[in-house]
């Protein structure tokens, strides 16, 4: 019931609404003609971007078979320490290491609302001699979280040449351009010159800070190693009838056998979720390099001094022909917010993970840890592929330059005049009336700055006339720049990608 102003009295429902036919037939039944893939929603992040290796590393084949191999990795060193396992026993649960049943699995899964006992139900009716020691004394993290720590590991490995070979082609762009005088800008106002090749390097020193945050985050990954349910080792002390030595033995064999150094010596059900924090910061910290270097491109563009490439049948826009937006810039951007973002997930699991653990950290990871790597490997290769065509135009940055160096050489021809004998604070009000005259010329008329030509009529000038070509020459404003980048390469880019010296030569081609 509504009174006769309109509004709903308390207490009392207003009526049933009326929907329109539009509104109905807003949702359609899913399409049977159409195959599976295409009916389903697909994260672009897998079916559009990623690399194959990236997107396999984190794919249910690679996470499973893993698992399999962990169970076997936790067979043979308990089998070594005098566990009464049979070597027929092993020899099953090999050959059944990558052949899934998927189905069968899920449909496990939809019993026990359990997945790594889903999994192990399905391994041991493959390896029905097996089945009775798969899992032996394990905990479900001891397949979850030592495979996340494996295929995290991995993916660093993905990551880090590519990231090298952006910084190659970055540095090779430095030494081309080492030269090249660009206008500076603080605050998006021009300021000092500086070269392109010099501001190439404020990327790359970003960019090796990355490599070594990278390398060392996938340094520090530890093993989870055979810690029990709550970290304690209590089901295998029982195993191996209180020899603690056994224990400890049989973490170190199974360690080694992941391919880790080391384990960590304290865990809790799971191993500490700051883990993952530093794992996503390092990459959100990559995402906001990447970020900030193509947002510079993007800048760049569009004073069209710098752009990134763009190909012979590359469309800009459905409506305007003419435009070439820099596309690939913008979806690094984009897509480094997202990775950026990720990091904030880390945080809240981590700081809400209850005594020796609470399983809300489950689905979260399950979406934040595969997609913060395939998206840092969605920019590195999609910036490779912009550093390895990007476009300079000297032309238009010689314009621009022409535009704002009188006013910044101004300081030059005051101090010419007083070498010539005249007073620093008469030349210095001289040159004020003169540049306020010709900042109103490109301000007001929208003509060229005309500064130059307005001290050359000057007859006051007279004495530096011969001078004032010199006085404007862009090399003597951009510093020491060039050494800069010759040393800067020298000394610290190259000696970073010596590990990656193999794998440079590899180009990055976009499908999309």
């Amino acid at each position: 019931m509504t009174s006769e102003d309109g509004e709903v009295r308390r207490g009392e429902m207003s009526e049933t609404p009326t929907f329109t036919k539009c509104e109905e037939t807003m949702f359609t039944s899913v399409p049977e003609n159409v195959d599976d893939f295409h009916r389903r929603y697909q994260s672009p992040l897998s079916s559009r971007y990623t690399s194959p290796e990236m997107s396999y590393n984190f794919s249910d084949h690679r996470k499973f078979t893993t698992w399999r191999k962990l169970w076997i990795y936790l067979a043979k060193g308990e089998k070594k320490l005098g566990v009464p396992i049979k070597n027929t026993q092993i020899e099953e649960m090999e050959q059944f290491v990558d052949k899934i049943d998927f189905q069968q699995a899920s449909e496990e899964e939809r019993i026990t609302r359990h997945d790594v006992m889903a999994h192990v139900r399905v391994f041991g009716r493959c390896c029905p001699s097996a089945a009775p020691i798969i899992h032996l004394g394990a905990t479900s993290c001891y397949v979850g979280d030592n495979a996340d720590l494996i295929m995290m590991r991995d993916g660093f490995n993905i990551l880090l040449p590519k990231l090298a070979r952006c910084i190659y082609r970055l540095s090779e762009f430095a030494k081309k351009y080492k030269d090249l005088a660009i206008l500076g800008y603080t605050h998006f106002q021009p300021a000092q010159l500086t070269t392109v090749g010099k501001r190439a390097c404020l990327w790359l020193a970003d960019l090796l800070m990355d490599l070594h945050n990278l390398t060392r985050a996938r340094d520090d990954l530890k093993f989870r190693g055979v810690k029990g349910t709550t970290g304690t080792q209590a089901s295998f002390l029982q195993l191996f009838n209180g020899d603690e030595k056994k224990v400890k033995e049989l973490d170190i064999l199974v360690t080694k056998m992941a391919g880790f150094k080391s384990s960590y010596k304290i865990c809790g059900q799971t191993y500490s979720r700051k883990v993952d924090i530093d794992v996503l910061c390092t990459l959100a910290s990559l995402g906001a390099t990447i970020h900030k270097i193509c947002t510079d491109i993007r800048l760049l563009s569009n004073l069209k001094e710098v752009e990134e490439p763009f190909e012979s049948n590359q469309i800009g826009s459905s409506a305007m022909p003419y435009k070439r937006n820099p596309m690939r810039s913008e979806r690094c951007c984009s897509l480094a917010r997202h990775l950026m973002t990720l990091s904030t997930n880390s945080l809240n699991t981590a700081a809400t993970q209850w005594l020796e653990r609470t399983l809300d950290d489950s689905a979260i990871r399950r979406i934040s840890l595969p997609g913060a790597f395939l998206t840092a490997d969605i920019i590195l290769h999609t910036f490779q592929n912009i550093s390895e065509g990007l476009e300079v135009h000297p032309m238009v940055i010689d314009r621009h330059i022409k535009q704002e160096l009188p006013f910044m050489a101004t300081e030059n021809v005051i101090m010419a005049m007083v070498k010539a004998g005249s007073n620093r604070q008469e030349c210095h009000e001289r040159i004020r009336v003169l540049s306020h005259q010709a900042a109103a010329v490109v301000k007001d008329q929208g003509g060229d700055n005309d500064l130059v030509e307005r001290i050359k009529a000057d007859s006051y000038f007279s004495s530096i006339h011969d001078e004032i070509d010199s006085l404007l020459d862009p090399k003597s404003f951009i510093g020491c720049a060039p050494n800069q980048v010759t040393e800067f390469i020298e000394d610290e880019v190259k000696p970073a990608l010596r590990p990656y010296h193999r794998q440079l030569e590899v180009y990055a081609v976009l499908n999309v």
